[in-house]
């Protein structure tokens, strides 16, 4: 009888032990503010703050524990958030409030802002721009000090989101017959209409709700799914090869990049990581009990989701990385070339592509005037995810360009070699 105890005893020690190498925090964690709705996340070195529709609430230790910091801000319910060096940002429905204390301490700063209704901010070197809902975008040169309307060309002026890459601030607008998503390349002086190949229909008017880089590439997030501009936005093609079992890709609210691991939150399934540039989706929704996400934020080695009523919830990033290379979820959907990377280039670059059934692939480099210079591939190529290094060494610094063809699907993209 005794040694049954002690063999009882090991055998639970054990479990333990595995238990503890194996943690249930290999899944999704809720982290706090657990009957909270989260509608915004900004990162800065260690600290996360999340702007929910109770004030501001910062984390020093990744997510375990949270504090509210909203001394001084005397409206709530805050959209969205912005940090640029010492000093953050928060955009209300009263207006906007600056912090230079890591959220200590907030005051407004609207002067000049004639409508205080604030859906977005977004930071482009000194300049801060915030969008309004009817009253457009205002810019500000002085954090926040005066503000100055810059809706010239802008025809809609229901702002719900901003974001800048490098010299580029988008602006998404919506409207109950369609929204416009919005280039300006000089501050906002000037406006351009980038909706072209952005999907909306009848039911679904278009709406971008969040945007996100990765290299070369932007995604945007919309009621119908994901799409893809290689270009800056002059055009986009829907890149939202996900399981027909899921409402996704309906009502994608948000997005984050770690690498070339791109993130997308769903009002109604949850999240899910795209390893391809948006080829093929799979969900990543283990421990996730609410996946109503609004909000999506990659800090360290994690990343985070706002979810609309139940919280702040957590997961290891090699976590889901690593378990997501399965090979079902690598199978593509549909051919694809793949911008090559680095671009430019000295002397070797890397493109990638998909092919979605058994094919006769060529892939074939031309410079400038059209001839043909190198042969990377020129085979029958099974179902699947391929890379292609391109060695230049013998050729000289230039303009040229590649082109993929597998039966009828024929794409070609540029490179640029810099020696």
């Amino acid at each position: 009888m005794v040694l049954i105890k002690k063999n009882l005893f090991i055998s639970l020690t054990f479990i333990n032990i595995l238990i503890s190498i194996n943690p249930v925090s290999a899944q999704w964690v809720q982290t706090g503010l657990n009957s909270g709705n989260i509608n915004c996340f900004a990162v800065t070195g260690t600290n996360i703050y999340a702007g929910t529709n109770g004030g501001v609430f910062l984390s020093t230790d990744n997510g375990t524990s949270w504090t509210a910091v909203d001394s001084g801000l005397t409206f709530h319910s805050v959209t969205s958030l912005a940090v640029d060096s010492t000093n953050i940002y928060a955009g209300t429905n009263g207006g906007v409030f600056l912090s230079t204390d890591n959220g200590t301490s907030w005051k407004a700063v609207n002067t000049g802002l004639t409508n205080t209704d604030v859906s977005s901010l977004a930071i482009s070197g000194t300049n801060l721009f915030a969008g309004t809902n009817g009253g457009g975008i205002f810019i500000s040169k002085d954090n926040g000090t005066s503000w100055t309307a810059v809706n010239n060309d802008l025809t809609n002026s229901d702002v719900i989101l901003l974001a800048v890459f490098d010299t580029n601030l988008f602006a998404g607008t919506f409207a109950n017959m369609g929204g416009v998503l919005y280039l300006s390349t000089d501050n906002g002086t000037s406006w351009s209409d980038v909706t072209a190949g952005l999907p909306s229909s009848k039911t679904e008017p278009l709406a971008v709700r969040s945007l996100a880089v990765a290299d070369t590439n932007i995604f945007a997030a919309t009621a119908l799914g994901i799409s893809l501009s290689t270009n800056n936005g002059t055009t986009w093609s829907n890149v939202t090869g996900v399981p027909s079992s899921y409402n996704f890709p309906f009502m994608v609210t948000s997005l984050a990049v770690s690498g070339t691991n791109i993130f997308a939150g769903d009002n109604f399934d949850g999240v899910f990581l795209s390893i391809d540039n948006g080829v093929s989706w799979k969900a990543v929704n283990t421990g996730l009990t609410d996946t109503d996400v609004v909000a999506l934020a990659v800090s360290g080695a994690n990343i985070f989701a706002g979810t609309q009523g139940d919280g702040i919830w957590r997961r290891p990033l090699s976590e889901i990385i690593t378990n997501i290379k399965d090979a079902q979820y690598n199978l593509p959907i549909r051919f694809y070339l793949q911008q090559n990377y680095p671009n430019p280039f000295n002397p070797t670059t890397t493109i990638n592509y998909s092919v979605p059934k058994s094919n006769r692939v060529t892939i074939k480099v031309y410079d400038i005037l059209g001839d043909d210079v190198a042969t990377l591939v020129n085979e029958e190529k099974p179902v699947g995810n391929y890379s292609v290094n391109f060695n230049a060494s013998k050729l000289s610094s230039g303009v040229y360009f590649y082109r993929m063809q597998a039966g009828s699907f024929v794409e070609t993209k540029k490179l640029i070699l810099m020696k």
